[in-house]
């Protein structure tokens, strides 16, 4: 640490414990999009939750971070959305790098590309190395939609019928939790069931991945579909972060470069996390 002598650093043993009894997450880089603030989907405690208990050096936001579509139609934004706002910049003004990254959702946002708001820079897209060398691009990942390049209202329109899902979601969780059930995704589950939403997300997944090896990348992190996933695309590392509506899940680097997708919504005292083995550096 800058500015300290060598006699005043914590000893590792004792911060490793500490960090372990308070249940905090200390790693290089957190990606997290899809927060969509402004919207009663949003899981902002659990958001909450997961700043206070997460270090890093830098944190990505993957676009639809305030959920501008659901603003524009109706005014909702709680004491709890304006707290992780709070809290991001909090972390910014620490000396966390905080890199901001425009999505659909929040493209208004665009119109200021290379500014720093508050510590956050906002920025159209970013080459990220990881420690064990990978280059990653990071993107939203809405230009590989086709439904929101070619047909914007009917994105609207399919925007609208996911809020009532998500809406019916909330009622379902709300009995499973008095009948001491784990939370469950109505639009997760049915994402992975209909055929065509499966089909979907697999050739956008395709779209991304060949994208990133065209800029010579190793691989790619985005958002945009709510489907956290970390895989081999034609050797091609594709990362998804998932989602703070639905899946609860971000992506994070640790120090040795290895990659993980943390679910939160599993968390109980403690983040549930499903590692994912490093990859080897691929040719770029």
């Amino acid at each position: 640490m800058q500015g300290m002598r060598r006699d005043e650093l914590p000893d590792p043993a004792e911060a490793a414990s500490t960090d372990e009894a308070q249940g905090r997450l200390q790693v290089r880089t957190v990606w997290i999009s899809d927060l969509h603030l402004g919207t009663p989907g949003c899981q902002a405690e659990a958001l909450l939750d997961f700043l206070r208990s997460v270090d890093c050096e830098t944190l990505f936001l993957v676009g639809d971070i305030i959920d501008g579509w659901q603003l524009r139609r109706q005014w909702y934004w709680p004491q709890a959305h304006n707290d992780v706002v709070q809290k991001l910049l909090r972390k910014a003004r620490k000396g966390t790098r905080v890199i901001f990254v425009p999505g659909n959702h929040d493209e208004f946002a665009r119109k200021y590309l290379g500014h720093n708001f508050g510590g956050v820079d906002v920025v159209d897209e970013y080459m990220h190395e990881t420690a064990d060398g990978r280059r990653l691009w990071v993107t939203h990942g809405d230009l590989f939609d086709s439904v929101i390049q070619c047909a914007r209202w009917l994105a609207i329109v399919g925007d609208w019928a996911y809020d009532i899902t998500i809406r019916i979601n909330r009622h379902v969780n709300s009995w499973r939790a008095r009948m001491k059930l784990p939370y469950f995704s109505l639009s997760r589950y049915l994402k992975l069931k209909v055929k065509r939403a499966v089909s979907y997300v697999g050739d956008f997944e395709v779209a991304v991945a060949r994208e990133a090896r065209a800029r010579g990348a190793h691989g790619v992190v985005c958002g945009h579909i709510h489907h956290a996933e970390m895989r081999s695309i034609d050797g091609v590392l594709y990362c998804n972060d998932g989602d703070w509506v639905e899946s609860l899940t971000a992506l994070v680097e640790h120090a040795d470069g290895r990659l993980e997708i943390v679910d939160w919504s599993h968390r109980a005292g403690h983040a549930a996390a499903h590692p994912v083995p490093a990859l080897q550096a691929l040719p770029a």
